[in-house]
């Protein structure tokens, strides 16, 4: 019989009924937690080793402290805490002192004041620019008229060797700053060290890719058709 993927998006339960939440719970014939008991045991296992366990501890530790009002019951907790202030309380309980900083030339302004920022907390920040070494997009054998600016040299971004740099000068923990789409997924191939993201880049949206998604019904249901034929 062919596996059934998972489809958790797609859960036709209520969140407070969902076996991933309640003993006894519901659950789809795909659900990974009934299915892949054997995987379930192995993260357990991974988790629990030298190398993952404070690490996944101090998240975990981290996830609750972002909420207020915790004993008043799930109800009534509420968010206290903005992005930036969980990265460095995240850091400073796994003991962290050199961060990466890996950024887009675009959030230029924004990462300066985040180096800022780290740099106040006492942090030794290596922040480093998407257009690093000032190598042509030519080594990626495109032409002029698939560069941003058709008519002029173009630096490519370079995640690979944003990767190596911080890799070079031993970052402890790497943060992303609007990296593009796929030269985020490159620099976490080759980046040694952990990461996080600070932002995520959207050009349009003001680097809140979630705002097209909250309009889905209305501006861009468009994209509920296929944006292009699939070859």
């Amino acid at each position: 019989m062919q596996d059934k993927h998972p489809q958790c998006a797609e859960c036709p339960y209520d969140w407070s009924e969902r076996f991933c939440r309640k003993e006894n719970g519901k659950a789809p014939e795909n659900c990974p937690s009934l299915r892949h008991r054997d995987l379930v045991k192995k993260a357990v296992e991974e988790i629990q080793s030298p190398e993952v366990f404070e690490f996944a501890r101090q998240a975990s530790i981290q996830e609750a402290e972002g909420y207020g009002n915790r004993e008043k019951g799930y109800s009534m907790v509420r968010p206290i805490k903005p992005r930036i202030v969980e990265v460095i309380e995240f850091a400073n309980k796994m003991k962290y002192k050199r961060i990466g900083l890996v950024f887009c030339v675009g959030l230029r302004r924004e990462a300066a004041v985040v180096h800022e920022i780290l740099k106040n907390q006492g942090f030794e920040v290596i922040s480093v620019v998407c257009k690093v070494g000032r190598v042509s997009k030519e080594v990626l054998q495109i032409t002029k008229e698939q560069q941003i600016v058709s008519n002029s040299f173009e630096s490519m971004c370079n995640p690979v060797l944003q990767a190596l740099v911080v890799n070079h000068h031993q970052s402890d923990f790497n943060v992303l700053l609007g990296l593009c789409v796929g030269h985020d997924s490159l620099f976490f191939k080759y980046a040694e060290a952990p990461c996080t993201v600070l932002a995520v880049k959207d050009r349009l949206m003001g680097h809140n890719p979630l705002a097209a998604i909250y309009q889905y019904e209305s501006y861009y249901r468009y994209l509920k058709n296929p944006l292009e034929p699939k070859g």
